[in-house]
């Protein structure tokens, strides 16, 4: 049994094989051919963080796999109220095959994983967003080919998306250019990385975007952070992605979002809504490879 709890859960190779997978599920949801090797199957979906793309990705996703689902939320459940959480994973995991979570520390998710007699998937924690990352470099290889070798621009925040994006670079052997104002860099102990080949840092936004493949960002506020709400628009302002940063980027570069975005904040509109984002793929892509992953958890290596 494996989990999937942050992006180094598995291998350079595994990830190969999940992006062939994701491709070949997607050629057949194009072609409206049928694909469920899950029939029977039943994933349950915890949220104590809200969702828009987390909750239809991954119920449509189980649906089209043939599978059934249930969905949770704080206000139903007693995840880490009156019921250990302990307590919840034996109970939940012995009526459902496989376990997504969104929520807030990374420990819930590893506590609920340790007693959990099935798989569980981080939907998004404070920490890690591994489901976003493999949609976005499964995005980048549809466009551009294999990201290996490449530099992917990282302005903002350093949150969950960041930490993850080093994880994955160091794996899969690209390079990220990391620019965050002064208090909100990149925590390494929490990423697990030491700064290398595959990740540097930079002050100025601007020279983090020079001659990258990818540039990417994310919302200013994370959830659960919104009493920083005011502070944080004032110590990110010059951390806005606008047409000079691309300009600087390599001419065929793409830019991403994980979304929801607030156009004038961490982003210009003619940048997102512009030639070179592929933020809607990128947000489709979600279904795709997580229909790839739950196929995997559950199944292995299929030919």
């Amino acid at each position: 049994m494996r989990h999937y709890l942050q992006f180094s859960d598995l291998s350079a190779s595994e990830y190969a094989y999940l992006f062939e997978r994701a491709a070949l599920i997607k050629r057949k949801f194009k072609a409206y051919e049928k694909h469920q090797p899950l029939v029977d199957r039943t994933l349950a979906m915890i949220f104590e963080k809200a969702s828009t793309r987390t909750r239809v990705s991954f119920e449509a996703g189980m649906y089209q796999l043939g599978g059934s689902v249930v969905h949770l939320t704080t206000g139903d459940s007693q995840l880490g109220r009156s019921e250990p959480i302990e307590d919840s994973a034996r109970v939940i995991s012995r009526m459902v095959d496989l376990v997504m979570i969104r929520t807030y520390g990374q420990d819930k998710i590893v506590r609920f994983a340790e007693y959990s007699r099935v798989p569980v998937i981080n939907g998004l924690t404070n920490e890690f967003h591994p489901c976003q990352i493999l949609a976005d470099i499964f995005t980048y290889i549809e466009h551009r080919g294999s990201i290996q070798g490449k530099t992917v621009a990282w302005v903002g925040d350093g949150n969950n998306m960041a930490n993850t994006w080093l994880q994955a670079a160091e794996l899969l052997g690209f390079t990220v250019h990391v620019s965050t104002p002064t208090g909100y860099e990149v925590d390494q102990a929490v990423a697990g990385i030491a700064r290398g080949e595959s990740f540097k840092v930079f002050d100025d936004p601007m020279q983090a975007c020079a001659d990258a493949d990818l540039v990417t960002t994310d919302v200013w506020t994370s959830m659960g952070f919104e009493t920083e709400n005011e502070a944080r628009k004032k110590a990110f302002a010059e951390w806005c992605v606008d047409a000079d940063m691309m300009r600087v980027a390599k001419p065929d570069a793409l830019f991403m979002h994980c979304l929801p975005a607030h156009r004038g904040e961490e982003v210009q509109a003619d940048v997102i809504d512009g030639p070179q984002s592929v933020v809607w793929d990128e947000a489709e892509n979600r279904l795709h490879v997580q229909k790839a992953l739950m196929e995997f958890l559950l199944l292995g290596r299929l030919a």
